[in-house]
């Protein structure tokens, strides 16, 4: 497979300073909580509540009537709704929200590892808990900055120490995130990654443009031995089981979901693109959701000190 790996050597100190330990909200599946949930006060339109299940819910509102939310839990974005109240995200009705399992749904991290592997599926950033590092308000658009480091949940799979940021801003049309990964270790690492945004859909009526040209690994009908192949069509659709990487994706992408709404996929450094339906294997829902994806599919290296950074933008065209 070919890879494509880009890197940016920023100075730990030139990244996003977090806040010291004391002064940071975090949330563990071992059960640190919510104590000091109403001590700290976080910029406008930034709000800290508890979600299903109990868990720390961060809610962004915009003066333009869009809303988004995001669990600490896995950092997983769970809802982006914009002016007319209409959920773009989806969660499946099999989610769960125990801090145990991954939240199935919305915008989860795969991080260290993107699929099966060494690790568990998809790796353990959705499967911990993040903390709030920062949070803004740029003119009239919350930003919300999650942190997740290492601890000795992660380094008993991944023997490394790093500083993943997550910084989210809400506008009245979209929806943009920027994930910086550091090596805080006194070695070198490696990593593969990808944001497995669910959206809302009709599948019947999905297409995406965009992805022409694009060298392909379709993992249908074996996942453990993709076929190799190249992208002919102008407009993608999902009759059946859709599990395809598309290398060297370009940086924007449209997503139509069926349900009346064109969707611009831009992205920064986000090398692949995945799409996925996972048709009559899951029944109960796959008529409803489609996954289209940012990914980085080849190993990123990262030495001690430096940092990867890539963006990704969600907007009704």
């Amino acid at each position: 497979m070919a890879t494509s790996v880009a890197m940016a050597s920023l100075p730990l100190g030139r990244a996003l300073t977090p806040w010291s330990a004391d002064r940071r909200l975090r949330f563990r599946s071992s059960g640190i909580a919510f104590a000091s949930l109403d001590q700290k006060t976080y910029a406008q339109g930034i709000k800290i509540s508890e979600g299903i299940g109990g868990l720390p819910m961060v809610s962004l509102l915009s003066p333009h009537g869009s809303e988004a939310e995001i669990y600490l839990f896995g950092g997983c974005i769970t809802s982006w709704k914009v002016s007319n109240g209409k959920d773009l995200l989806f969660v499946r009705p099999d989610a769960v929200f125990n801090g145990k399992k991954p939240i199935s749904g919305g915008i989860p991290h795969c991080f260290p590892q993107f699929g099966p592997g060494p690790i568990q599926q998809h790796g353990f950033a959705r499967n911990m808990g993040w903390s709030i590092a920062d949070s803004d308000n740029v003119e009239g658009d919350p930003i919300i900055t999650l942190e997740l480091r290492d601890d000795p949940y992660s380094r008993s799979m991944w023997d490394f120490r790093f500083q993943a940021l997550y910084k989210v801003k809400l506008h009245s049309n979209s929806l943009s995130t920027v994930l910086t990964v550091t090596n805080t270790d006194k070695k070198t690492f490696s990593f593969t990654t990808a944001l497995h945004t669910y959206f809302r859909a009709s599948i019947g009526g999905v297409s995406v443009k965009g992805l022409k040209g694009c060298k392909t690994l379709n993992k249908d009908p074996d996942p453990s031995n993709p076929l190799e192949g190249k992208e002919e069509r102008e407009v993608i659709t999902f009759p059946g089981f859709v599990d395809c990487v598309y290398l060297d994706a370009p940086k924007e992408i449209f997503l139509d979901n069926g349900i009346g709404d064109v969707i611009n996929i831009q992205n920064s450094n986000w090398s692949d693109a995945v799409l996925w339906n996972p048709h009559m294997q899951m029944e109960s829902c796959y008529k409803d959701f489609v996954c289209v994806e940012n990914a980085k599919i080849g190993q990123v290296h990262l030495e001690p000190e430096q940092s990867w950074i890539a963006e990704q933008k969600l907007a009704i065209s």
